[in-house]
């Protein structure tokens, strides 16, 4: 299948450094892609570029075959955009915003009407609809910035940080609309909020210093983690030092962790090589006749993961 997003060896240089370092990727329609990385790393650059905001030093970007810099108006047709802290008319209303908006792109009478009142529904706006957007909450400015962007109902939608500024039930209603439209878009979407991954993303791009370090979907990343198919389990009236003894000579362990918690032990058993262990600390509890009151096998972190790749030390 070809990507509906195409990015060759993409480069742009400051003049103090290479922001974005030489860097090929792709986005299918149906996909959700997590673009991830420390501040500095080159995610909202790399974004500016394939949007057309900025231009490469180096490289190319296409959407849907289109050259973003031969045919930038094309492309720009082509996508939804949501820039991170994205800029806003303060003294227009969210309505009279997104008419602008829908105007500009070409809508008018009847089915402008209905994109912005479909879009008004999708994003929930319609509560401060006539209010003017310089005395909104940070959230609902982004709810706003996030109507904008697809109001048009694009191919592509490039997404900076979503749900930054929104609290719990916001962001559980941005991702469940990310979800709901990701069937028939190529999204990408930048954010260091890494629930975010787990709850919206079927495939990661991890990148610092401007180079691309890790590219998968969460579940082989989360497979790097230290913890992934590590064991925990509380065993109660049991002796610490003993249950950890036990549970460190198991073959396939590499090290177990114990801590008192009045007469409960908890423990974390780590795997050598990332290997399943399970059976083997299920049936050393059994042998010792533990009474075990919690177990279960974790998949790994994505955090861990995510700091071993762009720490520089």
């Amino acid at each position: 299948m070809t990507a509906l997003v195409e990015i060759n060896h993409l480069t742009k240089r400051f003049s103090f450094r290479t922001a974005v370092d030489d860097i090929s990727f792709g986005a299918e329609k149906g996909e959700v892609l997590g673009f991830l990385g420390p501040n500095g790393a080159g995610k909202s650059t790399t974004m500016k570029m394939i949007t057309g905001f900025l231009a490469p030093d180096g490289g190319n970007v296409q959407i849907g075959g289109i050259d973003v810099v031969e045919r930038s108006v094309a492309v720009k047709q082509r996508i939804g955009y949501l820039p991170e802290g994205a800029p806003l008319y303060p003294d227009m209303t969210p309505a009279a915003f997104l008419s602008f908006v829908g105007a500009v792109r070409g809508f008018k009478g009847e089915e402008l009407s209905r994109r912005v009142r479909d879009t008004v529904d999708k994003v929930h706006l319609t509560s401060v609809l006539e209010q003017p957007i310089g005395t909104l909450s940070k959230g609902f400015k982004r709810r706003v910035g996030i109507a904008q962007a697809i109001l048009h109902d694009p191919e592509v939608l490039i997404l900076d940080e979503p749900t930054d500024g929104l609290d719990p039930n916001q962001k559980h209603e941005v991702r469940s609309l990310i979800r709901n439209m990701a069937q028939d878009k190529a999204i990408i979407l930048s954010t260091h909020i890494l629930e975010e991954v787990d709850a919206v993303c079927n495939r990661v791009i991890i990148i610092a210093d401007g180079k691309i370090v890790a590219d998968g979907t969460p579940s082989q990343l989360e497979a790097k983690s230290p913890r992934h198919n590590a064991v925990t389990l509380v065993v109660s009236n049991v002796d610490r030092q003993r249950v950890q003894r036990d549970l460190e000579t198991l073959t396939g362990v590499a090290s177990a962790t114990c801590e008192s918690h009045d007469s409960h032990v908890h423990c974390t058993v780590y795997p050598a090589n990332g290997n399943p262990i399970l059976a083997a600390v299920s049936g050393i509890a059994r042998e010792r006749s533990w009474n075990l009151e919690e177990l279960h096998v974790q998949r790994g972190r994505l955090d861990d993961v995510f700091r071993a790749i762009t720490s520089s030390g």
